[in-house]
């Protein structure tokens, strides 16, 4: 039955001709200057994994909340004030706050503190992407360092609604100065913790040549730090491994070939270093085709023990795995492999219609032994999703990923595809009537160590009803 649910989804997903990343905060658009005030009232209920004494019990919260919006210009910000809470818990208790919304844990009070509050604050934004200036602080889907080789697309979202995660976005082109000689990028995706750090410094050396093609070319270089491997651990489980810090850069060139919005086309080239001498490069392009169609090919060339796109979509709910993998030596016998990346997706109706497939792996045999590195193993993500007014009221996004196809030796390559062991999957459903939305939001993580009988999915789920006035 599982496999059946999991065939129907991911057949769901293919029939759908688009993709849908939406926001975890709803922004309020610019106001062209204008002060634009808005508020919404939440009631619903959320599944939430509480971990004692190395059991993982579902508990079900109700949940109140209060969500003002303010914009000004290019400026907006979003509150996300949220009591979840049980009434009647146990005979002798009337009511019971859930404790992860309010009150700080750990024995330094000024994190806690950090952990707690900051994400009150849903969102912070100034601009948009692509402007020259961008700031976007809070829950955000799309952290990209560069050319994504390291970092790409990774999300501070993982654990919703559990908890919320307040990191920050910021892009500075000197364009803005007339000065595009230079640029900056620079993202963490905790601002309490500064556990995961990007940045990327670019120069365009041709600029002043106003040459055709060579003047908007970009050479950059990245750092990527994750200070804490371990910060989200449950350490209810028996692991005592210490794992330290993980840290990568790499160099970068970008060339814009084709600019406008109908064909437009880059070419671009990137080598990253990992630790242990872990050396990796690609060469690749991508863009558009008559502005709906996206694309995008990477011929890859992976030295021993090189982990393409460390810090992904999913990288929060797999750290410890991955900074292990790094602390360990490769193995003797892995002499690397030339490897491959290809993307096709599609935005219909000004984005409203969207739908995204990447896959990736070696142009290689797969390991004779198993392995936990996952650039050995092809690696499927896809992204479908509809917003709203498309179809009255109803939006929906949903994302799916597959790890590690082909390591198992008792399927064929689509019976894996559809397997739910090593996948991910996020689906969150709105319908919205006249001030009123309904929102429902789901996680699943596939766990294989949960007892027989039990289901083998990591669940976390929320539903709601908001009101905007």
């Amino acid at each position: 039955m599982r496999r059946k649910i999991i065939a129907l989804a991911v057949a769901m997903l293919f029939m759908l001709p688009g993709i849908y990343a939406q926001e975890t905060a709803e922004e309020t658009p610019a106001t062209g200057g204008a002060l634009a005030f808005a508020a919404g009232l939440s009631l619903g209920a959320d599944s939430i994994p509480i971990v004692k004494d190395g059991v993982t019990t579902m508990v079900t919260w109700n949940v109140l909340g209060f969500q003002p919006d303010l914009a000004f210009g290019n400026f907006g910000v979003g509150l996300d004030l949220t009591l979840r809470f049980r009434i009647y818990p146990e005979p002798d208790t009337a009511l019971a706050i859930y404790p992860g919304d309010w009150i700080p844990e750990g024995d330094n009070i000024f994190q806690g503190i950090l952990d707690i509050y900051l994400p009150k604050i849903q969102y912070v934004r100034y601009g948009h992407q692509g402007d020259p200036l961008y700031v976007k602080l809070g829950s955000i889907e799309d952290l990209t360092i560069g050319n994504g080789f390291l970092m790409g697309n990774y999300a501070n979202t993982r654990f919703l609604p559990s908890q919320r995660i307040f990191g920050a976005s910021f892009r500075l082109d000197g364009a803005l100065f007339n000065f595009p000689w230079v640029g900056l990028e620079v993202l963490t995706g905790n601002l309490a913790r500064f556990d995961v750090i990007g940045t990327r410094l670019f120069v365009r050396p041709l600029t002043g040549l106003e040459l055709p093609i060579l003047k908007d070319m970009q050479v950059g270089g990245s750092f990527i730090t994750d200070r804490n491997p371990e910060l989200y651990r449950d350490y209810d489980s028996d692991s005592s491994t210490s794992l330290p810090a993980v840290a990568m850069g790499s160099a970068d060139i970008l060339l814009p070939i084709i600019g406008g919005a109908v064909f437009p086309l880059a070419a671009f080239t990137e080598i990253g270093f990992q630790s242990e001498n872990r050396i990796g490069w690609m060469l690749g392009a991508g863009g558009r085709l008559v502005s709906f169609i996206t694309y995008g090919a990477q011929l890859r060339l992976i030295g021993p023990g090189f982990i393409p796109n460390y810090f992904d979509a999913n990288y929060d709910l797999f750290r410890p795995e991955k900074a292990s993998l790094l602390q360990n030596a490769p193995a003797a016998d892995d002499e690397g492999f030339a490897g491959w990346f290809g993307s096709l997706g599609t935005s219909l109706f000004e984005d409203k219609i969207m739908f995204s497939v990447n896959v990736e792996g070696p142009f290689a045999a797969k390991p004779l032994a198993v392995s936990d590195n996952p650039s050995l193993y092809p690696h499927v993500r896809a992204v479908a999703g509809v917003a709203e007014g498309l179809i009255g009221g109803f939006s929906f996004n949903f994302a799916y990923d597959k790890y590690y196809l082909g390591r198992s030796e008792d399927r064929t390559f689509w019976a894996d595809l559809i397997d739910p062991n090593d996948a991910v999957i996020t689906a969150a459903f709105n319908y919205s009537t006249g001030g009123a939305m309904f929102t429902l939001l789901y996680n699943l993580t596939y766990n294989p160590d949960k007892p027989e009988g039990e289901s083998q999915f990591d669940i976390t789920s929320s539903l709601s009803t908001s009101i905007k006035f």
